[in-house]
């Protein structure tokens, strides 16, 4: 089973407190967080005792990045295929879903596009807490629509952090011009691209925005 959830931000509640899935989730089970998963951002004692606890639960734990990632520690785990697509290999467990891949996972087809901007970039020492790779390149663009022409523009269900512009003016919010290379692909998606469900953290709510686009933070969704 497919299960998905938003940005968990090093959190150790999310896992440890709410025990997201110990009680029924086994080896068959993937988790699939919307980007910023944050338990490798500052690299500190916390965040690998995190790490150790997580790596010791039986469903996979998968990711797309968000903004608030620390890209060069991600970037420095083995890349690999796995399932169709490219990912570096945190743990046996913890995989990280790199950018413009699609996966075959419990016989869906899943597409990925991490990244987003960082409004809060002011307030952040670039290095320390935040990474310019936060932003996907255009050689990724490029990979993204390759493989999606190779499954003929059609997958089950899409990934991102952040959302088209469409769904952010329908919860209210607003985009801004350094992420507007990233919305303007995120709209030629959503608009030609055939999915069933698409899933995107970023924004901190859990919401349905159309009957295809759904916000999610803390909830954990299951995908039929």
């Amino acid at each position: 089973m497919i299960y998905i959830t938003g940005d968990t931000h090093g959190d150790k509640a999310r896992f440890i407190e709410n025990n997201i899935g110990d009680d029924s989730w086994t080896e068959q089970d993937y988790l699939i967080i919307c980007g910023d998963f944050g338990y490798i951002f500052l690299n500190d004692a916390y965040e690998k005792s995190v790490l150790e606890i997580l790596k010791q639960k039986p469903y996979t734990i998968c990711f797309c990045d968000g903004n608030h990632e620390n890209f060069p520690a991600i970037f420095s785990y083995p890349q690999e295929q796995w399932n169709g697509g490219k990912i570096h290999r945190i743990a046996p467990n913890i995989i990280h879903l790199m950018r413009g891949q699609v996966f075959d996972i419990e016989g869906k087809k899943i597409f990925t596009m991490g990244g987003a901007y960082s409004i809060d970039k002011h307030l952040r020492k670039t290095g320390y807490d935040h990474w310019d790779e936060e932003l996907p390149t255009m050689e990724e663009y490029d990979e993204a629509r390759e493989n999606l022409a190779k499954n003929q523009n059609r997958v089950d269900i899409v990934i991102t952090h952040t959302a088209p512009t469409t769904a952010i003016n329908l919860l209210g919010a607003s985009g801004t011009p350094e992420e507007q290379s990233l919305a303007s692909f995120l709209d030629y998606l959503m608009h030609n691209l055939s999915y069933d469900k698409w899933y995107f953290g970023h924004w901190h709510v859990d919401k349905a925005v159309t009957d295809k686009l759904t916000a999610v933070y803390y909830r954990v969704y299951c995908v039929e």
